[in-house]
């Protein structure tokens, strides 16, 4: 699919061949709200509108079905008329597997989506995940995009863009290459990144990021890109997890769970996609993409066990397990974004856990906050754009304890895997900036909907783009973000809560 171009356009219209090829795409009450005049120019004279509402008559759907209007050049396919309240409104993944299987073949196909407004984006970012760019198939080709609807194709440029990256194998995506794609957006957007790599990260303190990449050939790095608006009224830092392989160190992994480890930098591959969307979008505040770059490798000079490391936060950290590596990374990407960037609201984003498959499927990241009014947003957020969130458990006194160290301030990995490893791993990261920090801190774990079956799938970028929705000043993106929460009482501190609520 990399040489397939996505153009956009608000209406059906007549201007298209009717030789085009065609998927009429939608639930199946909306379908039937269709009127024959909106769609006859991509029928006729081969689809009457008899023949039409027959095809509509026909389809049952549970959960899809799919009927032929003629031969393999037009096709009508139904999505779910109803769905789960922890489902996306717009059957998100629906769309994805109808267009996979029902769109019909050849160049120029043309999709007609039937959706309501408020579906849109979802709709849009889930025909993307369909088309993946990455290829090494012989004979592949590439070709630029057209763009006619700039929300819509900014969105499903960064769902590409992040799926790309985590498709790429790390021996071309390396985390030289990582940064020459930060540098690139950069260069796109107009932003020149902080770059800090190597043997600086050590001497500046980042001993997480360093002691994870130390061992690899190429070495690791924290990059930055800044977008500072006049008039912003807040600082928001997105933290992305970017390990482009993860042997996991010297506690290796298995020959049966190291395949597809190239996929360990979906959450900065993410945070990179949905930037790039955000600031075209006109992001009216302080939004800064901090990306933790390493590849967790094995060598002479790799962390070992027992090995004890100090972050930037000033806690010192005993390695228990080098496959625990994540947490090290973005520990010293949240605590630069507080100290050194003065975000009020962060967000990490990662392929953290394998344990967030178990605890909220493949197809719901996993949300862990210190606001529950934030949880509510991710949760509403994900069924409005199609990138589905579940809540994890938030604990920390009953749960932090399992990083117990008798020599460091804490160990990296849990004393018992059978007590909430996602909350807990999230919970690390937490306490680099501190459970008493005052502001909003959000983890997303988003090991399992990274990816779907062997292909990537960009998740993560549409849900960004909506969860911060009201930061933009785009009308389609602040359509699709969650509505402002009302006042808990029991919430506690009122200037703590204040702050909390101010972007939701």
């Amino acid at each position: 699919m990399a040489n397939v171009g996505l153009q956009f356009q608000a209406s059906a219209g007549d201007a298209d061949p009717q030789s085009r090829p065609l998927l009429l795409l939608g639930q199946l009450h909306h379908l039937h709200r269709v009127p024959w005049s909106h769609v006859r120019g991509k029928l006729q004279p081969r689809v009457t509108e008899e023949l039409w509402q027959a095809a509509l008559s026909t389809l049952n759907p549970n959960p899809t079905d799919s009927c032929p209007l003629y031969l393999n050049y037009a096709t009508v396919a139904a999505l779910p008329s109803r769905v789960s309240r922890h489902n996306s409104p717009s059957a998100a993944h629906f769309v994805t597997r109808l267009v996979r299987t029902c769109l019909p073949p050849g160049t120029h196909r043309c999709i007609l989506m039937v959706c309501e407004r408020s579906d849109a984006f979802a709709s849009a970012c889930a025909l993307a995940r369909a088309f993946p760019l990455f290829t090494h198939r012989s004979g592949a080709s590439h070709r630029s995009e057209k763009k006619t609807v700039t929300c819509l194709t900014n969105a499903t440029e960064g769902v590409r863009l992040a799926a790309r990256i985590v498709d790429t194998p790390c021996n071309e995506m390396n985390t030289d290459t990582f940064l020459e794609e930060i540098k690139k957006v950069g260069k796109d957007l107009g932003i020149t990144p902080t770059i800090i790599r190597d043997e600086e990260l050590k001497t500046r303190g980042f001993g997480g990021i360093y002691g994870v990449g130390k061992a690899a050939l190429h070495p690791p790095a924290l990059a930055v890109l800044s977008h500072t608006p006049e008039g912003a009224t807040q600082t928001i830092a997105w933290v992305g997890k970017g390990i482009v392989y993860d042997t996991g160190g010297l506690s290796i992994k298995g020959k049966t769970t190291m395949p597809g480890m190239k996929r360990d930098c979906g959450g900065a591959a993410a945070v990179l996609g949905a930037f790039r969307a955000a600031i075209k979008q006109g992001f009216k505040d302080n939004l800064h993409a901090v990306f933790c770059l390493a590849e967790n490798s094995v060598g002479p000079n790799a962390t070992r066990p027992d090995d004890i490391h100090l972050l930037y936060s000033g806690k010192t950290v005993e390695i228990n397990n080098t496959d625990a590596e994540g947490r090290l990374v973005l520990a010293d990407g949240v605590s630069y974004a507080c100290k050194d960037l003065g975000a009020d609201i962060i967000l990490d984003m990662a392929t953290l856990t394998g344990a967030q498959g178990i605890a909220t499927g493949k197809y719901h990241a996993a949300v862990l906050t210190n606001s529950a009014e934030w949880e509510a947003a991710c949760v509403k957020a994900g069924r409005r754009c199609g990138d589905l969130v579940h809540p994890l458990v938030y604990c920390p006194e009953l749960h932090f304890s399992e990083f117990t160290s008798a020599v460091a301030d804490m160990k990296n990995s849990v004393a018992d895997r059978d007590n909430s490893p996602s909350s807990c791993a999230g919970l690390f990261i937490a306490s680099h900036i501190g459970f008493d920090w005052p502001g909003v801190w959000v983890h997303l774990d988003i090991a399992a909907p990274v990816h779907a079956g062997e292909r990537a799938t960009g998740f993560g970028v549409a849900l960004l783009l909506a969860l911060f929705g009201r930061a933009s000043e785009d009308p389609l993106l602040n359509l699709v973000s969650p509505l402002g929460c009302e006042v808990d009482a029991q919430e506690g501190d009122v200037e703590r809560d204040s702050k909390r609520r101010r972007l939701v």
